[in-house]
């Protein structure tokens, strides 16, 4: 059985769950006596029991929003709630700046152009992430070239960055992803002595920490979104961050149709490129009215999150991420190795069905995306063959064979939204015992029941 969702899709369909009303949370010994039949095997679920639903909204929000809509203010231009969110953002960060953006895939397109980055030049960036991050490159007519995944953290291996540097590499993209912090000062460090940026895709990661400073104030550039999934929604929107003033200038200016903003001047208003990647005022205003319960939530996840890796930490066969040292994530997912080996021969994809028929929706999520064609399609367009030689091109598609890291990283991990961690501390007694459940039985599900 092939089990394969996009993490959007896996994230809409754990939120919308409907179950029946709850049990009494024991382990699973107690309640079904041992050994208990695994739900996959014709046995009870551990949890039958709703997790919390995503996203979420609250009526006080409401008058705020009405207000805007009968306003008419509705494009930032003609309105002031785009700005204060800006501000609330920046200061929430500790970032001098920030930009609001129509969404973080836009965020990322405005950093990759304001730091010169062109047609016919090289991207150094993570291979485990959104495919967002791919696409922002792709569209520039640049090359994403993919350091590898280190399979403990599941973050950019540093290690791995310098070998793929070329006389074409003009930036380097690390993905915090699932909110968990890439080591930055070795990435920082390469950067430094090859001259080159580094925008940081903090797309999932929100007030998360490295080192005693939020992600997104790291490098030159952060970027984050706020879709509909994402620890901070307003359905789409992005922002962009940083200490540098003049840099977030021109972003402000290209964001805006090229129109001069603040230091960014010209003799005329359009003075550069530019394109409309703006966020709305009603986005802003959703955005602005959830930055405390942001916080709190946060703390509730990192709670929760660090009870459950402490547990799984001694289990055979479930290996928690390691994380990236003096980092505090924020856990957008939460992910765990798995070692079939460790129960019995069972699939990934095996556990993953036993998992969900116990009540506990895990999913693969991100897989080997860049042998899906979409990379094919843009080293094969009339663009790319022009701005790069064959023989880069098919150096390129050999280097993508060449990620052991990633593949393993791709072949092992599963994972859980981050609603999950926004129930009681006591419910995550049931994913740890749904696990125990399955493993005990993991031999005759391996051999189908």
């Amino acid at each position: 059985m092939k089990i394969t969702y996009s993490r959007r899709r896996f994230i809409r369909n754990t939120a919308a769950g409907s179950l029946a009303a709850g049990l009494t949370l024991r382990s699973a010994a107690e309640v079904y006596g041992a050994p208990a039949k695994p739900a996959a095997l014709g046995g009870s679920p551990v949890r039958t029991k709703e997790w919390p639903s995503w996203p979420s909204w609250r009526q006080e929000w409401e008058p705020r929003i009405i207000e805007i809509m009968r306003s008419g203010r509705w494009w930032r231009g003609r309105g002031e709630h785009v700005s204060e969110f800006e501000t609330a953002y920046a200061d929430l960060l500790g970032a001098k700046c920030c930009l609001a953006t129509a969404s973080g895939t836009t965020a990322l397109m405005i950093a990759l152009h304001v730091l010169d980055v062109d047609a016919g030049d090289e991207v150094i960036v993570s291979p485990f992430t959104f495919i967002a991050t791919y696409n922002a490159i792709l569209i520039g007519k640049s090359l994403p070239v993919f350091a590898d995944t280190d399979p403990e953290t599941l973050t950019l291996d540093p290690s791995t960055i310098e070998s793929r540097i070329t006389d074409r590499t003009r930036a380097i993209m690390p993905v915090h992803i699932y909110g968990l912090p890439c080591d930055m000062d070795p990435i920082n460090a390469i950067a430094k002595r090859h001259g080159l940026p580094v925008i940081e895709d903090a797309c999932q990661a929100w007030l998360a920490e490295y080192k005693g400073k939020k992600c997104g104030v790291l490098a030159d550039l952060g970027c984050f979104s706020f879709q509909n999934s994402k620890h901070l929604p307003s359905g789409e929107g992005g922002a962009i961050t940083g200490n540098d003033e003049s840099l977030l200038d021109r972003c402000h200016s290209f964001h805006n149709c090229g129109r001069a903003y603040q230091s960014c001047t010209g003799e005329h208003q359009y003075f550069m490129r530019g394109s409309n990647r703006r966020m709305q005022q009603v986005q802003a205003a959703m955005l602005i009215q959830q930055l405390d319960k942001l916080q709190t939530e946060t703390a509730k996840r990192q709670a929760n999150a660090a009870y459950l890796s402490q547990k799984l930490a001694d289990q055979p066969g479930i290996q928690p991420v390691r994380l990236a040292e003096g980092s505090s994530p924020v856990w957008h997912l939460y992910p765990m190795r798995y070692d079939h080996q460790a129960f019995n021969g069972l699939s990934r994809d095996r556990f993953i069905e036993a998992m969900r028929a116990e009540g506990i929706p895990l999913s693969r999520v991100y897989h080997e995306q860049y042998f899906d064609g979409l990379l094919d399609e843009a080293i094969e367009s009339r663009g790319y063959k022009r701005l790069f030689s064959a023989r880069r091109l098919k150096e390129y598609k050999e280097s993508l064979h060449h990620l052991p890291g990633n593949k393993q990283v791709c072949e092992t991990t599963v994972a859980f939204t981050q609603n999950l961690l926004l129930a009681e501390p006591s419910d995550m007694d049931d994913i740890l015992n749904a696990i125990e459940k399955v493993r005990a039985h993991s031999g005759e599900l391996a051999r189908g029941g």
